[in-house]
């Protein structure tokens, strides 16, 4: 397949925020097929269909709230004006990582001066345990304690500095108890936090059996810290008649108002959640921000007051939980050519010491152990390991990376083994168009642009050019050697839980022509809101800067899901189209009333309403249908289409489409310490038609350069008692400027969507993660081109890993 001519390039991260569309060769795709009119019972054509460019969608422009950031003027909510009488609470923190609860005494805490009460698990008016799916979570320690770090309770004082002196003199009596910290014990125990999971196709031991060659290989790979730019933080007011306002930094809202219901003993409708902005959330704010709401409202229950939780940097570390840590041990067959033949692969999932989202991400870990490649004959088992660690949740890619991590270290191994180009064999056992198209759950790759989208990066990277390069560079230099490595992703976009895949929003027109869209997604830096908008206006076909996106809101639309998923865009979206569609449609109606036109010829382009027999301003419109008693508000419902999926058996269709991407990294590591650098990246990524291409290419770059970190310097150290020793940026590393390699290239693939999704494009929040994995694998090819161990090597390749790799 001839690959079409690349949509944008940016080089060296010089996006221009201000610039025009896209250009280039853009396949139409499967075009939008809007339901019938809910006024007219027919088709209105989205904005890019109705003749005239698109005036918001498809244009890289700032992030709506960019101007404000950078001026300090954004609010978070430790900026939001505190209420008379606001009390700050601390977390009482366990010293020990398992043992027997008998007594927490706060009796010194509460003779220093400021503090106001010890809150614990008596003071709550409702289920003592959190209500997560499993239930398996207590509110404050009881009984047992289960990780060093698990909160036990509130120190509340009048200011917060005193509340965290204070939290710090409660005492605990605990009977200590031997930890379980790793997989490989919890495992040997049969300690799960749910029950393992086995997935097959085919007769794997029989093809091992059969092929012509195998390898057998055990590693590990390491968590990650979510490092969100601003902390955990909920702020809970009380308000009339026993309702509750909770400010909370957090992905999902409607999670954190059922949490704090649940504890309060009151019903959903009584506690309001809003949420304008995060600084950042990675998945870390999925689940866990529902933590510090839940217990910021026993609180402020307790003590009738507003009540204000921010965690510290290094109780952040220590109570939250991070990347799920994995261990594997696998035995793949092969030919001669490095097709795989057969695939026998266990994975080891520290959970920490409950589930919160351990069962979905180790799913996903399972669907995405194939990535790009066809797995004929495969069986995977895997195992939800209890540990005494903090709960580790979902992080960007929710066990996406470590299912793609696995398979592209097999593959490299493999072509190592055979003396063949690493390249050659992922080519080799990529999906095929019209047969090895299934993956290993039952569902048809029928999207598939991976072959032309590798080739075309390793064209347009010099990756075969390169690799001679480097080959002659390593022979002639004894201390420094260089790798170089190209991976693919195919990322399944929708949750695996099919209930959460919808979504609602509301679009308010006012009487002056501006325009309030209201959403269930939230924002955590990532341009939701600014796509959403975009959207919106395009609908209406007005400047974007007459939409204005509002925070998330629980009491505006009910029961949302999660932002998380890289769905954010697809379902809120969507929902918001389709709300604006409405009230575009009760214009289009009442204008063709006026001018005696069917509606269907009314058109809203760049600020007007437009028939054959008159040109109207959009607000005069508005303001004349407002008089006429039009409804210009409406809502809007989105569920994903074609998704099903069974998991007891984890087969069916649980993904509406796939994102995918390549990478070529090239490094150099130092052969006498270990100490490594990424050089060069090349990425061609594919977002279908983009939204915004300067939002998404910067979301390429950073889900890329934290991927980077995860698997070189963001090393996570727990000591013998369970004590994490990395709590901070003194001891942990995520990556800075400096490590930002000098060529960073960034292509998009000019192709839509193939599936019916907005505006044609895709999601693109969690699949360039994975893409870093090249940077691990060309570590691995430089260990390999020094004369060392790289099966040996696992992740993330410190030094002190890289330097174990090429002297075992």
């Amino acid at each position: 397949m001839n690959a079409p001519d690349l949509k944008l390039v940016v080089d060296n991260t010089t996006a221009d925020p201000t610039a025009g569309p896209p250009q280039g060769g853009v396949s139409p795709g499967n075009r939008e097929a809007p339901g019938p009119s809910p006024v007219l019972g027919q088709r209105h054509a989205p904005a890019e269909e109705r003749g005239g460019v698109a005036p918001a969608a498809g244009v890289s422009r700032f992030h709506e709230s960019a101007r404000a950031q950078v001026a300090g003027a954004a609010t978070y909510i430790d900026d939001i004006p505190e209420v008379r009488g606001t009390l700050h609470a601390a977390p009482v923190c366990s010293p020990v990582a398992h043992g027997i609860l008998r007594k927490l005494d706060a009796s010194a805490a509460l003779a220093l001066p400021g503090v106001r009460a010890f809150i614990g698990a008596t003071d709550i008016p409702g289920d003592t345990t959190l209500a997560a799916f499993a239930h398996d979570e207590p509110v404050f320690a009881q009984g047992t304690v289960q990780f060093l770090g698990q909160v036990g309770g509130l120190i509340v004082a009048d200011d917060v500095m005193t509340a965290r002196r204070a939290a710090r003199l409660v005492t605990w009596d605990i009977e200590a108890l031997d930890p379980v910290l790793t997989v490989h014990e919890a495992h040997a125990l049969e300690s799960y936090v749910l029950p393992p999971v086995h997935v097959q196709r085919g007769d794997a031991q029989a093809a091992l059996k059969r092929a012509p060659h195998q390898i057998e290989g055990a590693f590990e790979v390491g968590g990650q810290e979510h490092f969100y730019l601003e902390g955990q933080i909920a702020y809970v007011l009380p308000l009339e008649q026993n309702q509750w306002w909770v400010y909370s930094s957090t992905q999902h809202p409607g999670e954190v108002q059922h949490w704090v219901a649940h504890a309060l003993a009151l019903p959903n409708h009584a506690v309001t959640v809003e949420c304008r902005r995060m600084g950042g959330g990675f998945g870390g704010k999925e689940t866990q921000a529902g933590h510090l709401a839940v217990w910021a409202a026993i609180a402020a229950n307790q003590l009738k007051s507003p009540v204000k939780l921010r965690l510290d940097r290094d109780d952040d570390f220590l109570i939250t939980g991070k990347r799920h840590p994995f261990a594997y041990h696998y035995r793949a067959g092969f030919d001669d050519t490095g097709l795989l033949c057969g695939l026998e692969l266990e994975m080891l999932a520290n959970c920490g010491f409950s589930a919160d989202l351990s069962g979905p991400v180790a799913d996903r870990a399972i669907f995405h152990a194939d990535n790009a490649y066809f797995l004929e004959d495969v069986a995977i088992a895997s195992y939800r390991c209890k540990t005494n660690t903090q709960s580790h949740t979902a992080f960007r890619g929710f066990g996406g990376p470590q299912g793609v991590i696995v398979i592209e270290r097999i593959l490299s191994d493999i072509a190592r083994q055979l003396g063949l180009d690493p390249l050659d064999v992922r080519l080799r056992n990529l999906y095929g168009i019209e047969d090895r198209n299934v993956t290993h759950y039952q569902m048809k790759v029928e999207d598939n642009i991976l072959d032309p989208l590798i080739n075309t990066l390793a064209l347009t990277s010099g990756y075969r050019e390169r690799r001679e390069q480097i080959a002659s560079f390593n022979a002639q230099s004894p201390i420094i050697k260089k790798g170089l490595a190209l991976t693919p992703v195919k990322f399944g976009i929708s949750f695996t839980a099919t209930l959460f895949n919808q979504a609602g929003a509301l679009v308010h027109v006012y009487t002056d022509g501006s325009v309030m869209v209201n959403h269930g997604g939230t924002e955590m830096g990532q341009g939701l809101n600014t796509k959403v908008a975009a959207i919106v206006a395009d609908e209406l076909g007005i400047p974007f800067e007459r939409v204005l996106s509002t925070a998330a809101d629980t009491s505006k639309v009910p029961n949302a899901s999660a932002t998380a998923a890289s769905s954010g865009t697809d379902l809120n979206g969507r929902a918001a189209q389709f709300a604006a569609r409405h009230v575009r449609d009760n214009l289009a109606a009442f204008v063709a009333g006026l001018d005696g036109v069917g509606a269907g010829a009314v058109r809203f382009e760049g600020g007007q309403v437009i028939t054959d027999k008159s040109i109207r301003r959009f607000e005069d419109v508005v303001h004349a249908a407002y008089a006429n008693r039009i409804q210009l508000w409406s809502d809007g419902f989105y569920r994903t289409p074609k998704i099903h999926y069974d998991k007891t058996t984890l087969t069916g269709r649980p993904f509406y489409y796939f994102s995918y991407g390549a990478a070529v990294s090239e490094v150099a590591i130092d052969t006498l310490t270990g100490e490594s650098r990424v050089l060069k990246v090349d990425i061609l990524h594919d977002v279908g038609r983009s939204i915004n291409p300067a939002i998404d290419i910067g979301q390429i770059e950073g889900g890329f350069v934290q991927g980077m970190g995860w698997l070189t310097t963001e090393q996570l150290v727990w000591n013998g008692k369970g004590y994490l020793q990395t709590h901070a940026p003194s001891t942990y590393k995520i990556p800075a400027t400096g490590d930002v390699p000098a060529h960073f290239k960034v292509d998009l693939w000019p192709e839509a969507n193939r599936e019916d999704n907005v505006h044609g494009s895709k999601a693109v929040g969690e699949p360039p993660f994975m893409l870093a994995i090249s940077v691990l694998e060309a570590l691995r090819d430089a260990v390999a081109q020094a004369g060392g161990k790289p099966e040996a090597m696992n992740a993330p390749a410190t030094a002190e890993e890289v330097l174990r790799a090429l002297n075992v």
